[in-house]
C-alpha cells in the first residue's frame, strides 16, 4: 500500500479508537452485552481481517461442518476490519461473530457492552482446548469474551541457506553475531542483505511493532515486558528507547536495508508479499517475519516453495544479545460474538474445538494455539517447529505487546509511530507521542 492511502486511513482509525475509549461517544451500555441478540435462521455472519488465501482456507475448513449441521457461514474479510469494527458496533451494524487480531480491541469493545460474554458451552470448550494464558487475553473483570482461533510465532529470520553456505556462515546465536554476518553479506553481495516491509493497508507499521515487541522481551525480560504492556513502564523509558536503537542497527541502516526497493524509507511502502518475492529471487537474503510469512512465500512462488535447512529458504529465531534460550512472542486471532442465538453459539463452539483446529491446520499456512494439537498436525517443517516452540514448557513466551495494549495505542499511535520512525522522526518524539495517547482511565 502506498503512503498516500495510509494518510487517509490513520486519522479515521485514530478517531474511531479514541471514541471507543470514551463512554460519551458510545451507544453501548458499558455494563455488559444485552441478554438476547439475534435470531437463529440457519445463517451465521462472520467478519474479520483474513483475506485472500487465508479467507479461502477459512471457508474450506468449515465447509463439511456447515453441511452436516445445516448452518450457512457467511464470511466477509477486509484488510481494514479492525479499523471499521468499532464504528459498526456503535451503529448497531455488526456481524454475528468477528475475528479479531488484537485482544486489546476485544476488551475495549467488551467494556463498552458490545461483545457477548462466552456462553457456558463455548467457555467449557475453550477451557479444555487452550492454555489458560490464551483464555485470559480476552478476559475483563473475570468475564471471558472471546475464544482463541489461530496463532503465529513472531521473530523468525527467513534466510537463504545457499548464501550462508557459500560464505561458511553459521546461524548466529547473539545480536553481535547477527550484525557481523550482516556486514559480511553486505560486502560479499555488494548490496543490502535485508528486505523489510511495513506496508499492510490500515495496519501499516505492524511489522515494526513486532520488531520492538520481540527485542524488548529478548533484551529486558518478561518482567519489564509485562509492565510495558500495562504502561507501568512507559515508552519513553530507556529500556524501550534501547529496543528502538537496537532495531535501528538494521532497519535504519541504509547499507543493510532495503534491498531492491529504495532504501530505509521504502520499508513503509514495501509489503510482505514483495519481500517474499525478493527473498525468493535473491535480491535479499534475510527478513524478519512471523510464521504466517509462509503464505506470502507460497503466493509468490505459485505454491511450489519448499522450506527447510537444505532448501532455498529456511529460518532461525532473531537472537538476543546474550546466547541462550531465546524468549519469543506470539500473536493470534480470537473469535468474539455480537449475537447469542443458538446458531451463533454452535458455530463459535465449533471454531473453538480441536476438530476445527486440525481441519484448518491441515490446509497449511496456519497453526493453532490449542494444547490438544501436535506439531505434525501442521504440514510444514517451519510450522512444526513453531508449534513445538509454542508448546515448550521451558520457553519464555509472551503475546504480542502491541496487541494487548489499548487499541488506541496498539492499533493507533504505536502503529503510526513505527511509520514515523522509519520516515526519520526522532525516537524520543515518537515515544513521547505514544505515551501521550495512553488512556487515562
Amino acid at each position: 500500500m502506498k503512503s498516500a492511502s495510509r494518510r487517509f486511513a490513520l486519522p479515521a482509525l485514530a478517531l474511531a479508537l479514541a471514541c471507543l475509549t470514551l463512554t460519551a461517544c458510545s451507544s453501548g451500555t458499558g455494563g455488559g452485552a444485552a441478554a438476547n441478540v439475534g435470531a437463529a435462521d440457519g445463517v451465521v455472519k462472520i467478519e474479520g481481517p483474513l483475506v485472500g488465501t487465508d479467507a479461502t482456507r477459512l471457508e474450506k475448513s468449515w465447509a463439511g461442518w456447515e453441511k452436516a449441521n445445516h448452518i450457512k457461514i457467511q464470511y466477509t474479510g477486509s484488510a481494514n476490519f479492525q479499523e471499521n469494527i468499532g464504528g459498526e458496533a456503535q451503529q448497531g451494524n455488526t456481524p454475528d461473530l468477528a475475528i479479531f487480531e488484537q485482544p486489546g480491541l476485544v476488551n475495549d469493545l467488551a467494556k463498552l457492552g458490545y461483545i457477548q460474554k462466552l456462553p457456558a458451552s463455548v467457555k467449557s470448550t475453550v477451557d479444555s482446548t487452550f492454555p489458560a494464558q490464551w483464555n485470559a487475553y480476552t478476559t475483563v473483570d473475570s468475564v471471558d469474551y472471546a475464544a482463541p482461533l489461530l496463532a503465529k510465532l513472531n521473530g523468525w529470520v527467513f534466510y537463504s541457506p545457499d548464501a550462508f553456505q557459500k560464505l561458511h556462515i553459521t546461524i548466529p546465536t547473539t545480536w553481535d553475531e547477527l550484525l557481523t554476518l550482516t556486514g559480511r553479506l553486505r560486502i560479499n553481495l555488494d548490496q543490502p542483505p535485508w528486505c523489510e516491509g511495513f506496508a499492510s493497508d490500515s495496519s501499516t507499521g505492524a511489522a515494526g511493532e513486532s520488531w520492538i515487541n520481540d527485542i524488548v522481551l529478548r533484551e529486558e525480560g518478561p518482567a519489564v515486558y509485562d509492565k510495558w504492556v500495562t504502561h507501568e513502564i512507559k515508552f519513553s523509558d530507556p529500556s524501550i528507547q534501547n529496543a528502538l536503537s537496537q532495531a535501528g542497527d538494521i532497519l535504519q541502516n541504509a547499507p543493510y536495508v532495503n534491498a531492491g526497493f529504495g532504501g530505509v524509507a521504502s520499508i513503509n511502502t514495501t509489503s510482505s508479499t514483495q519481500v517474499a518475492s525478493a527473498l525468493e529471487s535473491g535480491k535479499c537474503v534475510m527478513t524478519v517475519e512471523s510464521s504466517a510469512f509462509l503464505d506470502d512465500l507460497q503466493t509468490t512462488s505459485n505454491g511450489v516453495v519448499t522450506i527447510g535447512p537444505q532448501q532455498k529458504i529456511w529460518a532461525f529465531m532473531l537472537p538476543p544479545s546474550k546466547a541462550g534460550p531465546t524468549p519469543f512472542t506470539v500473536s493470534g486471532d480470537f473469535v468474539a460474538a455480537f449475537s447469542n442465538d443458538s446458531d451463533t453459539v454452535k458455530v463459535q463452539n465449533y471454531l473453538a474445538s480441536t476438530a476445527w483446529a486440525k481441519s484448518r491446520m491441515k490446509l497449511g499456512g496456519a497453526i493453532s494455539p490449542a494444547k490438544t494439537i501436535i506439531p505434525s498436525d501442521a504440514p510444514d517443517l517451519l510450522l512444526n517447529a513453531s508449534v513445538s516452540l509454542m508448546q515448550s514448557q521451558q520457553a519464555t513466551i509472551r503475546f504480542s505487546a502491541s496487541d494487548l495494549m489499548p487499541s488506541v495505542v496498539g492499533e493507533g499511535t504505536f502503529l503510526s509511530g513505527m511509520v514515523d520512525w522509519i520516515n526519520g522522526t526522532p525516537t524520543a518524539k515518537v515515544l513521547a507521542t505514544i505515551d501521550g495517547s495512553w488512556p487515562k482511565n
